[in-house]
């Protein structure tokens, strides 16, 4: 009966960085999922139910660890290679950070070495970094689930009875 006060609002994050074409164009699809119908070519659709936190920084070292589990759950790949850009700035070499502490503390001091847009679908598991093809593919995967095409990853909190 009272279900619906138990189910929390999806939480979207994004990583944001001004300066980053593709960072601001991820920002503006997230903003428009939110408040506008999607997708948007057709104008009957509700849009998509989610709090989107916009964020001016790299994500601390905790987030970093936890976003990683969720691009690269087998760990084969290296964190400075998941997060790092190719920017002349960015260390390389034995220089390159290994820990996601100091790929945190790199991205503060220099904003232009990070992959941007970082943007996190707590609730869903889900991670895109640096791709705004990977941006639209968790907007669809969130559209999916509101239309019913495929099932929703949230438990629904069922009350345990006689006849159950």
């Amino acid at each position: 009966m009272f279900s619906a006060f138990r189910r929390a609002a999806r939480e979207i994050s994004i990583f944001h960085h001004p300066a980053s074409p593709p960072s601001q164009q991820a920002l503006d699809m997230l903003r428009s999922a939110v408040s506008g119908p999607y997708p948007p070519t057709k104008s009957t659709t509700p849009p998509l139910d989610f709090k989107l936190e916009v964020i001016e920084a790299p994500p601390t070292a905790d987030q970093l660890k936890t976003i990683m589990s969720y691009v690269s759950p087998e760990r084969s790949a290296s964190a400075a290679s998941i997060f790092l850009s190719a920017h002349p700035s960015t260390p390389s070499g034995s220089e390159t950070p290994q820990s996601a502490s100091a790929i945190h503390d790199i991205g503060v001091k220099n904003p232009k070495v990070m992959k941007w847009p970082i943007v996190v679908d707590w609730t869903g598991g889900r991670a895109s970094i640096g791709d705004v093809e990977g941006v639209k593919s968790i907007l669809e995967t969130l559209r999916k689930q509101r239309d019913g095409e495929i099932p929703n990853d949230e438990t629904i909190d069922q009350p345990k009875g006689w006849f159950s």
